[in-house]
């Protein structure tokens, strides 16, 4: 999978993308990530990419030519189709594992980052991304949220994780059902002891026990509790 990520602070993704599993992906070509300023597409001597909202009021608005010139050269630069494209902000629908496995069937996504009060509306209406939001809260930036996005994505490409089983078994990969506990040695820690049924051997007994589990750990949360 190709994902260009459109951002102001390109730096931000270095570390993450040269960690971990990540990095393992991108030597392999399971991922492609192209990381692109958009600030190269803006004019003046300044390359000002962002102005005072109309109306009034507090912080600054990204404008929208830049960020048009930027998506539309960006998206002309290969040969790879044009890709889905996603804008991460506050106010897209809240990312969920399903909307993550629809993502991870695309060739290529395009990321768009906000920053400041976000973007001038027009880019919402003539660029007609996806918008997607990580959570009820605010970030900096869409950075992290891109990281987040990306993170989950990988994780269902074929060749990513060293046993595609893990995958299936993970919280969220049911809607509303959480991942049972695990347990590994020692058997004992600090007075906190494995469940025998994981000891035992018996295959279908632990079937039944994790089974159980994540639907404990499931109605739990949906209630508010730990």
């Amino acid at each position: 999978m190709r994902v260009d990520v459109l951002t102001l602070f390109p730096g931000i993704f270095q570390g993450y993308l040269e960690e971990s599993l990540v990095r393992k992906a991108r030597d392999k070509g399971i991922l492609d990530i192209r990381l692109w300023n958009w600030r190269d597409w803006a004019e003046g001597p300044h390359k000002t990419v962002d102005d005072r909202p109309y109306g009034g009021g507090p912080g600054m608005v990204l404008m929208c030519d830049p960020l048009y010139k930027a998506v539309e050269a960006v998206q002309r630069e290969s040969e790879s189709p044009e890709g889905r494209l996603v804008m991460l902000t506050p106010s897209g629908e809240r990312l969920t594992q399903a909307r993550v496995a629809e993502l991870s069937a695309e060739k290529r996504l395009v990321l768009l980052c906000g920053r400041y009060e976000g973007f001038d509306e027009r880019v919402r209406q003539g660029l007609k991304p996806l918008e997607i939001s990580v959570g009820d809260f605010i970030c900096n930036g869409g950075e992290a949220p891109a990281m987040v996005l990306i993170d989950a994505v990988a994780r269902l490409l074929p060749g990513f994780l060293g046993d595609p089983k893990s995958a299936e078994e993970e919280s969220h990969s049911v809607p509303g059902l959480l991942e049972y506990p695990h347990y590994t040695r020692p058997r004992v820690y600090r007075g906190m002891e494995t469940p025998q049924v994981l000891l035992d051997g018996n295959h279908e007994a632990i079937r039944r026990w994790r089974h159980q589990k994540a639907l404990e750990r499931s109605a739990n949360q949906a209630g508010g509790t730990d």
